[in-house]
Formats: structure tokens, C-alpha cells, sequence
């Protein structure tokens, strides 16, 4: 195995840690002003992400930092095509920052709603445009022979491609919805239970009906040696067992399959693309590959020295993080947010 296949999977993980935590993060906005029904129940919505979400997006900072070092072209190819829609996630994210540290500096009502929404809103649009993002990665979009994006904003909003964005908005508010319900208790955990059974039949349709119509969009199941293949047969059993615990009442083991799912689907995306970053659908000999788009190979070597120190430090960080914070919001304590 190569540096350049090594940095591929090493952003893939990186990929796959971002989707799964701010997965929940992006759930857990979404759904704030639905399931708080009293300003006490919304700020013990955001405490229980408080100490976690700012913490989520490194890894996405991570993942942007190792495509511009390890596959420039790749980096340059995508944030120029993808150029207004990544403006408008980066501005939803702003908002949200700005939302969590400004709801409680004033305590009137009105203030905090309008924070409330601008959190929901802040975590919806990146929740839409990520789907959109990877469904366009897999379906190729128009890169000519100088590995540059030719087409507009509109491009990028095919039908499949807002499917794709759909279904992520869907997982992503599931994988929240388990999230709360495991950590607040009385009647938010119930709602937060009750919105993920009926949250799971939807995100199941959408996750094989957006797999059906990629046999016949991409070519990326044809790619991946064995049809269907084990790792997306894998991800479609993990999500029919999110339904299987949730009707059990097993919210932590849920939690773990729709995890699980979310880390087996990002992990297709990946496979059917290697050893491509970015298809073209002009012509497959354009698309962007981890060797056309990488940097050279003194760069990768000195990155994989640095990634090997510091990437386990950050991993341990974040898990003594999870390990200290973790357990349930009850309220009965100063709440932050």
C-alpha cells in the first residue's frame, strides 16, 4: 500500500468521524425547537452537546487540512466547483456558533427563539448540503482536462443529488433523536424516542431507495468487485436493526447501529470511488485521482510522520472528553447554555 492510498483512507476515517459526531450535533439543532417545549427543556437540549460540538467540527477541519496537504488538486478542484454551496454551509456554521454562545446572554424570550431557530437553521443547511456534496462525488460532476470544475451552482442540485441531501438531513436528525434519548430523561427522553421511531422508517426508505437509484446513476456499486457488496449490504443491515432496538427500547444499541450504518456508508462512498477523488462526467479519463491529484511524495511522507504523532492525541483528547461529560442532563444542575 502506497502514501497516497494511505492518505485516502486516512481522510476517509476522518470523514467518517465527522459524519458520525456532528451527525448527532447537527440532529440535536434540528430538532431543538420541536422537542423543547419550555426554555429550561431547550437549554438541557443544548448542554447535552455543550461540551462536544465545537470540539466535532476538528475533525472536518482535519479532513480539509489533510485534501489540501496530501491532494491539492483535489482540494482546489472541489472548493472551486462546490465554491457557493461551501459559502452558504460556512454561514450557516457561523450562525450557529454565534447561536449557542449569544441564546443566554439575555433572558428575554424573543432573544432566545430567534437563537433557537437560527441553531436549527444553522444545523440544517449543513445537514442538506453534505448529502448533496456526496452524491455528487459519487455521480461525477462536469471536471474538463485541466482538472477544473465547468459547471454552475445549479449543477450541483440534480434531482438525485437533493435526494442525497434529503436523506442526510433525515439520518443526520435520526442519529440525534437516538442521541437525546440518551442523554436527558422524563419526558424529553420520551419525545426524543417517540421522534426517532418515527424518524426510522423514512430514513430507511430514503437510504435503499437513494442505493437503488445509484445502481443506475453511478457506477459506483459496479466498482466495488462483488454486487452488492458486503460493506453496503452491511450498512443496509445495520439500519433495519436501528428499528429493530428502537421497537426493543434499546436506545444505546440503536444509537450504535445507526452509527454504524453512518460509518459503513461513508466507507462505500470511499470504495466506489477509489482510486478516484472526483469523477468527471464529461470523461472518465478526467476525473481526479489520489495519484493525478497528490502532492509529491516527500510531501506525503513528512504528513504521515506528523499524522502518526498527533492524530492518536487527538483521538485520546476526544475520548477522555466523551468519557468526563457523558451521562444524562436532568436540569438539576446549573445548565451552560
Amino acid at each position: 500500500m502506497d502514501l497516497n492510498t494511505i492518505w485516502f483512507i486516512l481522510i476517509a476515517v476522518l470523514f467518517i468521524g465527522f459524519f458520525i459526531l456532528e451527525g448527532f450535533d447537527y440532529g440535536v439543532g434540528i430538532l431543538l425547537p420541536f422537542l423543547g417545549k419550555s426554555d429550561k427543556e431547550r437549554r438541557i437540549i443544548l448542554n447535552t452537546i455543550g461540551p462536544f460540538w465545537d470540539a466535532n467540527e476538528v475533525w472536518l477541519l482535519t479532513a480539509g487540512g489533510a485534501m489540501f496537504a496530501a491532494f491539492p488538486n483535489w482540494y482546489a478542484t472541489m472548493f472551486s466547483g462546490f465554491y457557493l454551496a461551501l459559502v452558504v454551509m460556512l454561514l450557516a456554521l457561523i450562525v450557529r456558533g454565534v447561536a449557542f454562545e449569544f441564546r443566554s446572554k439575555h433572558d428575554d424570550p424573543r432573544w432566545r427563539t430567534v437563537w433557537d431557530w437560527a441553531i436549527f437553521f444553522g444545523s440544517a443547511v449543513p445537514a442538506l448540503l453534505w448529502g448533496v456534496a456526496l452524491t455528487n462525488l459519487i455521480k461525477g460532476v462536469p471536471i474538463n482536462e485541466e482538472m477544473t470544475y465547468v459547471g454552475t451552482f445549479w449543477t450541483l442540485l440534480g434531482p438525485y443529488n437533493l435526494l442525497g441531501g434529503v436523506l442526510s438531513l433525515a439520518g443526520f436528525t435520526l442519529q440525534g433523536a437516538l442521541f437525546l434519548s440518551l442523554r436527558t430523561t422524563d419526558a424529553l427522553e420520551q419525545r426524543a424516542k417517540n421522534v426517532a421511531s418515527r424518524l426510522w422508517l423514512p430514513v430507511t426508505f430514503l437510504t435503499f431507495l437513494t442505493v437503488g437509484l445509484g445502481y443506475f446513476i453511478t457506477d459506483m456499486f459496479a466498482r466495488l468487485g462483488v454486487n452488492p457488496g458486503v460493506v453496503p449490504l452491511s450498512a443496509g443491515a445495520a439500519i433495519l436493526l436501528v428499528g429493530y432496538f428502537i421497537q426493543r427500547d434499546r436506545a444505546g444499541w440503536a444509537f450504535g447501529m445507526n452509527t454504524l450504518a453512518i460509518a459503513l456508508t461513508i466507507i462505500t462512498v470511499f470504495m466506489g470511488l477509489f482510486p478516484r477523488v472526483m469523477v468527471s462526467s464529461l470523461n472518465e479519463a478526467w476525473s481526479l485521482t489520489i495519484y493525478n491529484a497528490s502532492s509529491s511524495p516527500y510531501t506525503l511522507r513528512t504528513m504521515a510522520i506528523v499524522a502518526a504523532i498527533f492524530v492518536p492525541i487527538v483521538l485520546l483528547y476526544q475520548a477522555w472528553t466523551y468519557r468526563v461529560f457523558w451521562g444524562r442532563i436532568t436540569g438539576h444542575k446549573p445548565l451552560e447554555y
